[in-house]
């Protein structure tokens, strides 16, 4: 993925003229992907898939559309409507979190004659929407039309984060992500990016406030992703829980359950404290904000539209006296997950030592045991959804599989178990894990998991082994690229 500056991006004023069908029409390309997605369940291996998607010229010769349409990208050509010539795009940056990218297009002749669309503001509830796209099924650009019905926040189906979305009761159809999502005047009111499959014809956009904090966070050359306040909270609309923490009924406020290590809120905020405002805006006992009007949604909103580096001023009651504290947002929401969630554009970190394959737990990795992963997953590692990152344990360490053969005789119905220690050492990520394994002196390794159930190693069988093991399961490297950037001299 290419890092450049991304500027000039133009909020089009309302009083600017509407555009035309032909001129919408012209903005509007196709985006066809070649994808090298990974195994997990064989990290070092990939499977090539290929797939269509939507997108949308906007100032700058840029092509705005969803990050699900060109995720593990190997090749990508686009297409204008009604055009017939593909054209090699690149990938300029990626905002999985959210759901949308931007490219490019060397060749300038791809964008001769084209009035690129401009964005306007968040739409209103009621609002009337077109859905531009090509639907799979065709090679035609279609529109949908429909209203938009609920603005709040919503898991997004690419990455699993919480973030504002629109509803929208037009059709978006698989090949539609990515696409622009319009007003009555023909600018920018959201991107199209997913459906509710159990219901017809409500799909969700990607809104106005989410596209404009990825194109500023851009200007600087680099995506630096959407900020954390990095604390746990529960609501609290209990009135005997409020009565015991010293709130009157006339008071709202959410409770801090637990503070992450190493985030911008430690040091400032503390576990048991009433966070009754953020940036100025009263939080209701059920932890949301007005944002515009009587709209509501989760307090986080005020955090969301925060770049990297920046400020929140959170009002709040400890030992039932009034405080104020300023928290400057210093890491992004995936620099605090014990288990990432969904990756994309890279990949699964992995090792294989006496025929085991020891992978870092992510949520790729769980939902590598199919579609109802939720259902044959190990327990264990689902638990570890739920779980937060600690100073001493940052990562879990999984011992994905095992590799039959003589040397790990007894341990081949072994999946997904956690590893906690080397030779009676615990480590805090997959980095340290590596170390131990890779510096032992000691002739038998012993890994322990939950319960003291253990695994041994002979070291010397391990190494005689290892060779003809990779080979008979036809694994090109032991390691994933980046373990031999690693120092283990001790």
């Amino acid at each position: 993925m290419i890092n450049l500056m991304v500027s000039c991006f133009v909020f089009r004023a309302s009083n600017a003229e509407p555009y035309n069908e032909q001129q919408i029409r012209g903005a509007i390309v196709k985006v066809y992907s070649v994808r090298n997605k990974p195994d997990y369940q064989r990290p070092w291996d990939t499977v090539i898939k290929r797939s269509t998607g939507s997108g949308f010229i906007i100032s700058d010769n840029k092509i705005l559309t969803n990050a699900h349409v060109v995720a593990d990208q190997t090749f990508i050509e686009v297409r204008r409507h009604g055009q017939a010539k593909r054209y090699r795009a690149q990938v300029l940056s990626v905002a999985h979190e959210v759901d949308l990218a931007i490219l490019s297009v060397k060749n300038n002749a791809f964008f001769s004659g084209v009035t690129p669309l401009e964005f306007a503001d968040l739409p209103e509830i009621r609002q009337e929407v077109a859905v531009y796209g090509f639907p799979t099924g065709g090679n035609a650009l279609s529109n949908t039309r429909g209203i938009v019905s609920r603005i709040e926040h919503r898991f997004y189906t690419h990455s699993n984060e919480y973030f504002l979305a629109a509803q929208v009761d037009a059709a978006i159809n698989p090949g539609n992500s990515g696409g622009p999502v319009l007003d009555v005047d023909g600018r920018i009111v959201g991107v199209a990016m997913q459906a509710r499959k159990s219901a017809d014809n409500i799909g969700y956009m990607v809104p106005v406030p989410i596209i404009q904090h990825f194109l500023q966070d851009l200007e600087d050359g680099r995506f630096d992703g959407f900020p954390s306040l990095g604390l746990i909270y529960q609501k609290m609309e209990n009135p005997g829980m409020k009565r015991s923490f010293g709130i009157s009924e006339a008071e709202t406020g959410v409770l801090v359950r637990h503070i992450l290590p190493e985030s911008p809120s430690e040091g400032l905020i503390r576990k048991g404290d009433v966070i009754q405002a953020i940036e100025g805006h009263s939080i209701a006992d059920d932890g949301t904000v007005i944002f515009r009007q009587k709209d509501r949604t989760i307090f986080n909103y005020y955090v969301d539209v925060q770049q990297i580096n920046e400020s929140v001023s959170i009002e709040l009651l400890r030992d039932s006296k009034p405080k104020t504290v300023t928290v400057t947002l210093s890491k992004p929401k995936k620099d605090l997950r014990l288990v990432p969630l969904e990756q994309y554009d890279q990949l699964p970190r992995y090792f294989v030592y006496g025929g085991i394959v020891f992978s870092p737990l992510t949520k790729n990795l769980i939902k590598s045991w199919g579609t109802n992963w939720s259902q044959t997953a190990p327990k264990e590692l689902l638990t570890e959804l739920s779980n937060w990152p600690s100073r001493e344990k940052k990562e879990i360490v999984v011992a994905l599989r095992v590799l039959g053969s003589e040397v790990n005789q007894g341990y081949h119905g072994i999946s997904g178990w956690i590893v906690e220690e080397v030779n009676e050492k615990k480590f805090k990520d997959f980095t340290e894990f590596y170390k131990l394994m890779a510096t032992s002196k000691s002739p038998f390794i012993t890994l322990k998991g939950a319960r003291n159930f253990q695994i041994v190693i002979d070291t010397k069988e391990a190494e005689e082994s290892h060779k003809e093991i990779l080979k008979a399961y036809r694994i090109s490297s032991d390691r994933s690229e980046d373990l031999n950037l690693i120092s283990v001299n001790q």
